[in-house]
């Protein structure tokens, strides 16, 4: 009867697949193209007719050719929002910046022969500060013979931008509640661009015992 009733469902789970994916289109539809460069090179292409004929999805509400659109920056305002108030956490991210920005002019006028070394624009700075901290490798549980190993393996791009941008927060987030969260989330990025703080270190904690655990690292194929 289970056999039965599993052949039954099979069709079913096979039709309602992209909606269990948390997509409101099926799978052959593509991705908008907003922006005029790419589409101005896929026009000197033949790929440009193929994709003419395909269905699109339509565009994200903060999709933007703007020069200000930085996806990283929106991503981290995304990892801020709380209980869906964006409005806040845009403006907390700003007033980080602003924190970023007057400390970096503060540096700049204290040492005039490093005015070309130090870099005052705040979006460059958090993308450093994320380029840094983003893990190559983390440990996975995986039993053999009734015991669990930490088997190091390596992270796909979009979770390492992910736990990149989660742990600065979480460092800021742990400070001392007696300071507001843009200037926590201000140092936190500028000691991660430089290399620098407590987001830095536990990445290298990671990578360290991923180096460590390296004589498990055949668990992840066997």
């Amino acid at each position: 009867m289970l056999r039965s009733l599993c052949s039954r469902l099979e069709p079913l789970n096979l039709v309602c697949g992209y909606t269990r994916a948390m997509s409101a289109y099926p799978p052959h539809y593509i991705e908008a193209i907003f922006s005029k460069k790419q589409q101005l090179s896929l026009k000197e292409t033949d790929e440009y007719i193929k994709l003419s004929h395909l269905p699109v999805r339509a565009a994200k509400n903060d999709d933007s050719e703007s020069i200000f659109h930085n996806k990283l920056v929106n991503k981290m305002i995304n990892y801020i929002t709380k209980g869906g108030n964006k409005k806040l956490a845009r403006e907390l991210l700003t007033k980080s910046f602003e924190c970023i920005k007057r400390i970096q002019i503060e540096r700049i006028n204290l040492n005039a022969d490093a005015k070309n070394t130090i870099t005052a624009d705040p979006e460059q700075l958090l993308i450093k500060a994320i380029e840094n901290s983003r893990p190559l490798l983390q440990l996975t549980a995986i039993k053999r013979g009734g015991v669990k190993y930490q088997v190091p393996v390596p992270v796909t791009e979009k979770r390492s931008y992910f736990l990149a941008m989660k742990w600065i927060l979480e460092a800021a987030r742990e400070k001392e509640r007696k300071v507001h969260l843009p200037e926590k989330l201000a140092w936190e990025v500028l000691d991660a661009a430089y290399n620098q703080g407590r987001v830095v270190k536990r990445k290298n904690d990671l990578h360290r015992q991923c180096e460590s655990n390296r004589a498990y690292a055949h668990y992840r194929w066997s």
